[in-house]
């Protein structure tokens, strides 16, 4: 329904356009009420008889207008789950597991691949660091 709506709301969207484009000038609009001009018969200016194009564009600006507040209504609408037990099998059919922590830290530790060598693996130069101390560094003994 959604769809159908929207390639609606496109088409007369689209048409609108072409409507309003076909509309020949009216010449002057708001700038021809500033000055002395004879604007004074009416508050914007004389009433023009209503053509097709005139009626047409209202029409389709309507529609436009009223296509619109109707799809922003159906697309604020939360989906509802089918049934309950349907929404726990989808949750249980992806368990997610919580990344393991650091012994004493409290912070999640990387797995091995993610440019972190795995705990007791040798570095590449070949030498562990002494504990407690960066490599390269003297402890103080």
């Amino acid at each position: 329904m959604f769809g159908f709506l929207l390639f609606l709301l496109i088409l007369d969207g689209l048409l609108l356009s072409v409507v309003v484009l076909l509309q020949a000038g009216k010449g002057g609009g708001l700038a021809a009420m500033g000055g002395g001009s004879a604007g004074t018969d009416s508050l914007i200016g004389g009433r023009q008889a209503a053509t097709l194009l005139t009626k047409a564009s209202w029409v389709t600006g309507g529609l436009f207008l009223g296509l619109a507040l109707v799809l922003a209504v159906v697309s604020s609408r939360q989906r509802q789950p089918d049934s309950v037990l349907r929404e726990l099998q989808r949750q249980q059919a992806a368990p997610t597991a919580p990344a393991p922590l650091l012994p004493g830290t409290g912070t999640p530790a990387a797995t091995p691949g993610e440019g972190t060598p795995a705990p007791g693996a040798v570095p590449e130069g070949g030498t562990s660091a002494p504990s407690g101390g960066a490599p390269g560094t003297t402890t103080g003994q």
